[in-house]
């Protein structure tokens, strides 16, 4: 079996005496979703920044292609074949698709010039590849002209131009429509038949359950799930466990999971 694109093994960051990450295994193996679920102050933000190399880790240990690293960073991290999507998508909202796909990574040609037209030829071929179907865009439309879903789509464009082997996705569906969110899961969907992964961070349980296939959930800086979606069978038995977790009271609806992983 091919080793996990990356893994993470007991990684901890703490700030002083405090723990926002306090323990932490996970791996993530080709063209795979994977959902990362947790309440406010979990460290799902602390986990991806570590995961981008923008946050140095106190200890532990990460592993890309089953190969330790040392002094992991932001560069690494892409080198690595990981691109983080953040909240605001950093996308230039008055800038053209094109000029936001390559912009930091532009195509040139001799002495320097701009390829332009190689840059729309290639952002045409990105569009359509993750499934942006619409006509009414073209590379030359606007970013500031598309709806979430489809700004979304913009960067995820970019991290595929940027080599990606996982996307992490920080809160994609924050703020969507219906409509929106499903553009949004198609892009990913479409991702994943290519033989990428996703690391999809959300709130939303109902839309984290839709679209990954298995499971993490993080309580107070460390693990206490991890599961496929076999094991979990429903969105509202993975609600009710991240409310047993923040209100320990009542009977746990995937107590039999939490035995079988030996997690108190």
């Amino acid at each position: 079996m091919q080793s996990p694109i990356i893994e993470l093994r007991n990684i901890k960051k703490s700030y002083g005496n405090v723990y926002a990450v306090g323990g932490v295994d996970l791996e993530i193996r080709d063209g795979e979703v994977v959902g990362l679920l947790g309440d406010n102050g979990a460290g799902k933000s602390t986990l991806i920044k570590m995961l981008a190399g923008a946050v140095t880790p106190t200890s532990g240990d990460i592993l890309v292609r089953g190969k330790k690293t040392s002094n992991w960073s932001s560069a690494q991290s892409r080198n690595a074949g990981i691109e983080t999507v953040f909240q605001d998508r950093a996308l230039c909202v008055q800038q053209t698709i094109t000029r936001n796909i390559f912009m930091g990574r532009e195509i040139t040609r001799g002495f320097g010039f701009l390829d332009t037209g190689k840059e729309r030829q290639e952002a045409e071929r990105l569009m359509r590849e993750i499934g942006f179907t619409s006509k009414v865009f073209s590379p030359d439309s606007i970013v500031g002209q598309l709806s979430g879903g489809e700004r979304q789509g913009v960067a995820i464009a970019r991290a595929i131009y940027n080599q990606a082997d996982l996307i992490v996705l920080d809160e994609p569906t924050t703020a969507l429509s219906l409509t929106e969110t499903e553009k949004v899961f198609s892009f990913v969907r479409t991702v994943r038949q290519s033989g990428r992964s996703i690391l999809f961070i959300g709130h939303n349980i109902h839309h984290v359950y839709d679209i990954a296939e298995r499971f993490v959930v993080l309580d107070r800086g460390r693990v206490a799930l991890t599961a496929t979606k076999e094991e979990v069978e429903s969105a509202e038995k993975l609600i009710g466990f991240m409310e047993h977790i923040a209100h320990p009271t009542g009977q746990n609806p995937l107590d039999h999971l939490m035995q079988k992983q030996g997690v108190n």
